[in-house]
Formats: C-alpha cells, structure tokens, sequence
C-alpha cells in the first residue's frame, strides 16, 4: 500500500481482470435466461413458468446446469472427435474476446484499444468458424446443413453490421470505445447538452440495422434456419450432449450479453449518464457505471427476445434477400448521409 492506494502485481491484476470478464459474461447470460427465456414468454403465452426451483422459479436455471453436468458427455463413432470437442469452446472464447474491449466505467475496462470497434467486428465473426466446425465435425447431416445454412448466415448479416457501425465511427471521429462513450455523453443536440448526444437519436438507421444483423448473427427467430426444430432438429448441435451441449447454451445468451453491451456502447451511450449531469471522472462510477451498462444491455436484450418470441422464421431465400437488397443498400445511404452531414456541420 502506498499513499493509501492498494498496487497490486500484475499476476493479481490479471487474475481480476479474469473474474471480471467472466462475471461480465455469465451474469447477464444467466440474467437474461431466467427473466426472458422463463418469466417473459411465460407471460406473453399466459403461464407461469418454472416455480418450484427457488422463489418463483429463480433457482430453476442452476438446476438446469447441475442436470446437464451430471449428463454422459457423447461423441458420435464417425465424428472428427479433436473438432467436434473444440467447437463450443471456440464460441464461448469468442464471447470472452470481445467483452475485453467494452468499457463499463472511467477505469472498468479491460483492454482499451485504438481500434476497439475494429477488434470487436472481428472477433465476433469468430463465432461463424466454430458453428461450421461443429456442423461438419458431428457427422450428421441435419448437423452439417445447420452449420453451412449459419455459415452462410452469418456472412451475409456481418457486412450490414459492419456498415452500421461505420456511422457511429464517423460521427465519433474515433475507433476507440471509450472516445464514443465520451463523445456522446459529452455532446450537445442543436446546442443542448441536457442530454448528451446519444447517438441512437442521430443514427437511428444504424441502430435498427445494427439490431436486426444482431438477430441474425445470434441465430434468434425469425433468423433461427441454423437451428429450425420442424428442418433439422437442432441443426449443428443435434449430436451434443452434457456439458457441451450447456456450452452452447451458455454461448447463445452470452452472446445476446456481449452484442447487447455493444450495442449500448455504440448508441446508448455505454455506461455513462449525460455530462451535463454530474463528472463522469468520478470514482463513483467504477461502481455505477457496470449498474448503468447492466440497465441498458437488458433494454436491447429484452428487445431482442420479444422479436424472437413473437415474429414467425424466414424462409432462407427471405433471410437472404433481406441482407443483400435491403439492410446493405440502406447502409450505404446511411453512411453518405452521415459523411455529408459530418463535413457540413
């Protein structure tokens, strides 16, 4: 301790920044599970959901773990057995990735890169590599056709993406996650800075693009063709048991988390509340800044599991016409638009 400030070791820093990233991840995963996946579309088909495991169901998703834990782990006879065991921790690394780059207040960040929103594009495509690779490793042809039909999937909506983002970063001037915090709390709408400058207010086109590549990239209904129960079982985990098979579970949600908080980053402003409001150098907000980022992520979650709940599944050639003549062309608009506007103002 030096000058009443606790300095820690690299090793101890590491170890907590570890702790960290997992709490980011597993959290809101389990948060979103049991108010969405149990409770919300319990509600929205009039039932109550689990309500037996914990007060009104709460402990329902730790059952659920234990169950899988305790279930035979099972590899098919013809399976590349090195890929088909590899596949779900590649997605859930994925996951991990890009929490790194996401700040949660003034000093919670784990990795403050330059080109954080570049770093964050990229390692979430990783996710495509994994579902293939599980897809084609099980030996299973309901599982191979899930895994290329996601592939294929996941290419088409990651350019839209993409090109929404592109936006934002004009509108920042920077790459830097932190920088487009700063920038939209910091800003001012026709000279006001009472609320910021949110940038869902001035990019309200890249947010609606952004989401809707996010509900495909996620695989969720009505972009569930990888996985469509009434087609291919499960799709590309049809042969996965136990743990595994939980992984991918986990994943699922996990990633809904990670797009959820970056999504808030980009558009809702992270985890800052408007400057005009009070310093956001405060130390306060190491403590309320993850409590502001957590509001905001189940907001856009929630939104995203209400399409999921309630819209039917596209026919394939629908998902993909939707990507290449419709959000794509749109972005690009978007984009001139924002460039345009930048330089004139």
């Amino acid at each position: 301790m030096i000058n009443g400030f606790i300095h820690l070791s690299y090793w101890e820093v590491s170890i907590l920044r570890t702790v960290g990233i997992l709490a980011a991840v597993l959290l809101p995963a389990g948060t979103f599970v049991y108010l969405f996946l149990f409770k919300m579309v319990s509600f929205m088909q009039s039932r109550l959901g689990p309500m037996e495991a914990g007060p009104f169901g709460s402990m329902q998703l730790l059952a659920e773990v234990g169950k899988f834990l305790q279930k035979e782990d099972i590899v098919p006879e013809r399976a590349d057995k090195r890929l088909f065991k590899f596949a779900p921790y590649l997605v859930v690394g994925t996951v991990l990735l890009v929490y790194l780059a996401v700040p949660f207040g003034p000093d919670m960040i784990f990795a403050d890169l330059p080109g954080g929103v570049f770093y964050i594009l990229a390692v979430s495509s990783i996710s495509s590599l994994g579902v293939l690779m599980a897809g084609w490793s099980s030996a299973n042809k309901y599982a191979l056709i899930g895994g290329l039909r996601a592939a294929g999937q996941l290419i088409a909506y990651e350019l839209p993406m993409v090109l929404a983002v592109i936006g934002v970063v004009i509108q920042a001037g920077t790459m830097n996650l932190s920088g487009i915090v700063a920038a939209q709390a910091s800003g001012s709408i026709f000279g006001l800075d009472f609320f910021g400058n949110p940038y869902l207010l001035t990019q309200f086109v890249a947010f609606a693009i952004f989401m809707i590549s996010v509900q495909a990239e996620l695989g969720q209904t009505p972009f569930d063709m990888p996985i469509a129960e009434s087609e291919l079982v499960t799709g590309y985990i049809t042969e996965y048991s136990g743990l595994r098979f939980l992984l991918f579970f986990i994943g699922e949600f996990a990633s809904a988390g990670a797009f959820a908080a970056v999504a808030a980053t980009l558009f809702l402003g992270g985890w800052t509340v408007p400057a005009a409001w009070t310093d956001l150098n405060s130390n306060w907000f190491n403590l309320l800044g993850p409590l502001i980022m957590l509001t905001k992520m189940m907001v856009l979650a929630g939104l995203i599991f209400f399409v999921r709940f309630t819209f039917p599944r596209f026919r394939e050639d629908q998902l993909q016409k939707l990507a290449w003549t419709v959000l794509i062309p749109i972005s690009l608009v978007n984009i001139l638009a924002t460039t345009i506007l930048k330089v004139a103002f």
